[in-house]
């Protein structure tokens, strides 16, 4: 596995990663604002099964041949780019008639919302191929070809899991600590003016950024 050496470099590389302000901090704050914070928790657990497809992804080689097909890496990051505008457009429309981040405690509901939950952190992760770059461009400098270059993979993706676990559970946490603020229709609006904002604007960037 990893040298001892190279555990640190790895484990500050991937914090930061983490920790840096994107798509996923903001679906699992919009989730954990919406929902409470176990669908934040939801949220971030469907994000971080997702690296495990890009691990094994990138270890396996099929990430070469998607970077290399200039028609197959297009498709992709345009299905990316239309999701998370979608997700926006859809914040944007609750902005336009708010009603305040409502907190129930039926369970139907909260199945239901749950459910949706996982389904767009991992479909937001999946679909995007900047992570499929990343762990392409960044997971080699660790392996060590005398062992298995997926098993390796997957252990470093299982790593970037517990810490981003960790840290957007968090995040979900302290946003669901803020729900009475949440719960007033005026800061709901602005909140979800700012997401959707910022959802279209990941979308448009992904949709326009080159390899």
């Amino acid at each position: 596995m990893l040298e001892h050496f190279q555990w640190l470099p790895f484990l500050v590389a991937i914090s930061l990663l983490t920790m840096s302000p994107g798509v996923d901090t903001i679906l699992v704050m919009r989730n954990a604002a919406r929902c409470g914070w176990k669908d934040g928790f939801l949220t971030s657990l469907g994000i971080c099964m997702g690296l495990f497809g890009h691990a094994t992804v990138s270890a396996l080689g099929l990430s070469v041949i998607l970077l290399g097909s200039a028609e197959l890496f297009f498709a992709f990051k345009l299905m990316g780019a239309a999701y998370l505008v979608y997700l926006g457009v859809q914040s944007l429309r609750s902005a336009m008639r708010p009603m305040g981040m409502q907190f129930t405690d039926n369970s139907q509901s909260k199945a239901v919302g749950s459910m949706v939950s996982f389904r767009q952190g991992l479909l937001s992760n999946v679909l995007n191929p900047k992570p499929i770059i990343f762990y392409m461009a960044f997971l080699p400098q660790f392996i060590d070809p005398n062992y298995s270059a997926l098993n390796q993979s997957l252990f470093m993706a299982l790593l970037h899991f517990t810490l981003a676990m960790i840290w957007q559970t968090f995040l979900a946490v302290m946003v669901h600590k803020a729900r009475i603020w949440l719960a007033r229709p005026k800061v709901a609006q602005v909140l979800d003016s700012l997401t959707g904002l910022l959802l279209v604007g990941f979308g448009v960037k992904l949709a326009l950024s080159q390899r």
